[in-house]
């Protein structure tokens, strides 16, 4: 009997394109922004990424879009968050310490991202860049190449 392995990279496609927004917005303000300026209705999904570290789990806050019609998937979400982590032998509030947590660690300075899945090859990433810089407290935004990415797996939700 043969023995067939699958890893990892049979799950893991290309077919979708990552942004990298730099804002001050708060999540919620900023899913309205690029509602109403790109069309889609991205909404709050109570579901939260986590991602696993040892000093605890970190949640990730989201909102999606499932375009029906064109068959495309958009995700709004942020790329930092911070978990406490108390030393379970004392009790003092000043020995908890907040650790920050990336969902991209190579992109630290991206406070969100947005991923669109499910994509043709005729799909304009440039001109949904320029919606969003036109956000007024979007710093700016830009395409982020997944072929070399590292922490790829982190994107899998």
């Amino acid at each position: 009997m043969a023995i067939h392995k699958i890893q990892i990279n049979d799950f893991v496609s290309d077919d979708y394109e990552l942004i990298a927004v730099h804002s001050s917005l708060d999540d919620y303000k900023l899913a309205y922004m690029l509602n109403k300026e790109l069309g889609v209705q991205l909404s709050k999904n109570l579901a939260y990424v986590e991602i696993a570290i040892p000093e605890g789990k970190s949640a990730f806050s989201n909102y999606i879009f499932d375009d029906e019609k064109n068959d495309v998937v958009w995700t709004l979400i942020e790329n930092k968050t911070t978990i406490i982590n108390s030393n379970k032998q004392t009790t003092s509030l000043f020995e908890q310490v907040d650790i920050t947590v990336f969902l991209l660690p190579e992109f630290k300075k991206a406070d969100y991202l947005i991923k669109i899945e499910n994509i043709d090859y005729g799909f304009d990433s440039e001109f949904i860049i320029e919606k969003i810089q036109e956000i007024k407290n979007v710093t700016t935004a830009y395409a982020i190449d997944i072929t070399n990415l590292k922490s790829k797996n982190n994107l899998i939700f």
